[in-house]
């Protein structure tokens, strides 16, 4: 997997100066600094594997010299009881890379695995599942890599790569024809190429959007069924359509038998509950 350094080997080296500050005073204490040592990156539960890529290189940001193996790799499938990688070295290269290491990859798998259900229930619609910018601050690349690596769509990144024109941005603007012209007048004056989205909140909004034009893609927030399906009708195919507000695991079906290209979930990266894993000592 290709990682992005500028963004990456920031966030590794904030990560591993806010847990060991001026030493790990446990390792150093307790363990001769010469020793040499074998752990095991243990699963302790069901899903799909993210962040070995990340680990590597948090083991290798901390200690050029640790080996690592690995046995399982990103986007595979695993199981309780399951070794994922065996990482050998100085013991205490190991011990200040395992919380970094572990905190990584518990949360990155989660999201791997919850995005993993969605892609699966998805399978034969034609609807596959975006992610939002709801995620935790500092994190927004792992997450959204963690959505990709369980077969999920990365939404737009930021607030730079996408002009997606919401409900504040239509009321502050104005209306919807007022959002939409501007949005093209700036990107037209700033010589600036990248897709337009707009939220539309009823039939009557999508029908001024559909007369005006100018845009890529529409959201169709909080739409019940009956609607929805009566904007995709009236979308009849020409703007990419995409579903949002209070789809779940246990609804998201329901919202792609509409009709909807995606359905843009947050809670892939807001509520997750992270898998479990422990790196164990591995004894000679």
């Amino acid at each position: 997997m290709n990682l992005d350094k500028e963004i990456l080997e920031p966030f590794i080296l904030n990560a591993i100066a806010e847990d060991i500050g001026d030493g790990d005073h446990t390792s150093l204490s307790t363990i001769p600094a010469q020793q040499l040592g074998k752990a095991k990156l243990l699963i302790k539960d069901s899903g799909i594997l993210a962040g070995v890529a990340v680990a590597l290189k948090i083991f290798k940001t901390i200690d050029s010299t640790l080996s690592i193996d690995v046995l399982i790799n990103d986007g595979q499938t695993v199981n309780y009881g399951d070794i994922a990688f065996y990482v050998s070295g100085s013991v205490h290269s190991i011990l200040k890379a395992e919380r970094l290491v572990l905190n990584t990859m518990q949360r990155m798998s989660g999201i791997a695995s919850k995005t993993n259900r969605i892609v699966k229930i998805l399978e034969g619609t034609g609807t596959q599942v975006l992610d939002t910018r709801k995620t935790t601050p500092g994190l927004r690349y792992l997450e959204k890599m963690s959505v990709k690596i369980g077969g999920g769509v990365n939404h737009r990144f930021g607030l730079y790569d996408m002009i997606l024109i919401k409900d504040n941005h239509v009321d502050y603007a104005g209306g919807i024809t007022n959002a939409i012209r501007s949005a093209q007048n700036y990107l037209t004056n700033n010589q600036i190429t990248i897709p337009v989205e707009i939220e539309v909140r009823s039939l009557f909004e999508l029908s001024q959007v559909i007369e005006i034009g100018g845009v890529d893609r529409i959201l169709l927030d909080n739409f019940d069924f009956v609607t929805l399906r009566e904007a995709i009708e009236q979308i009849n195919g020409v703007y990419i359509t995409e579903a949002s507000g209070g789809i779940t695991e246990e609804n998201v079906l329901d919202y792609a038998h509409c009709g909807v290209d995606y359905v843009s979930m947050g809670a892939l990266t807001h509520s997750v509950r992270s898998l479990d894993m422990s790196l164990k000592a591995v004894n000679p």
